[in-house]
């Protein structure tokens, strides 16, 4: 991110940086079992790597890797060209339900999230906050218009607004309106108040691929 929008960029206060510290570090050590009974089910069932990873755009647009456990085939990347006339989401971010690169162990920890835990690394590392405006792949966040590089002005996280109220919105514009939302409202009580909604809505598995 260049130019005047360069000063808007607000790096990650005190407070939200010790809030992540130790929530991933608590979450890591509570998922633990879990995050191994996965890693060992994706190793037993498909080839390729346990985990996935790909540039996104972090804080001002900065590419960082971004982790999840492999719920694809390995070369679900070189696919996605090819199924991009199917994506339902109205706007850059790609979703398709039923989504044929998708294996059985991804189609089961895709439904209960369970993909995105090793993403508490990235939260350790600085790269992602535990609430904040979701990252997109660098080739879709190219793809916003100029009011949603806002959602870029700040650390993203794992959940946020969007995730807890609109997960099964397919508008993009409903999702960046939220993250710009968040980020007006940022606050520590309002992050307690999404990580303790993002359970249930996780549970309901609404809106999850």
């Amino acid at each position: 991110m260049k130019g005047i929008e360069s000063f808007l960029i607000r790096p990650l206060p005190f407070w939200k940086r010790a809030e992540d510290i130790v929530g991933a570090t608590i979450a890591l050590i509570v998922f633990s079992p879990i995050m191994v009974a996965v890693a060992i089910a994706i190793k037993l069932t498909s080839k390729g790597p346990v985990t996935f990873k790909q540039q996104r755009a972090g804080l001002g647009g900065k590419p960082f890797m971004f982790y999840k456990f492999r719920s694809m085939v390995v070369d679900a990347e070189a696919r996605k060209k090819d199924l991009l006339k199917h994506n339902e989401r109205i706007g850059p971010a790609f979703k398709m339900t039923n989504d044929p690169r998708v294996t059985c162990v991804g189609d089961f920890i895709r439904k209960w999230s369970l993909d995105e835990l090793p993403q508490l690394f990235n939260v350790l590392r600085g790269d992602l906050s535990l609430v904040g405006p979701r990252p997109l792949p660098i080739e879709e966040a190219l793809q916003h218009n100029q009011w949603q590089d806002r959602r870029l002005y700040v650390t993203p996280g794992i959940t946020g607004l969007w995730q807890v109220y609109a997960r099964d919105d397919k508008s993009f514009d409903r999702w960046a309106r939220l993250d710009i939302e968040y980020i007006m409202r940022r606050s520590l009580l309002l992050d307690l108040k999404i990580l303790l909604k993002t359970l249930p809505a996780v549970l309901s598995r609404k809106g999850a691929c």
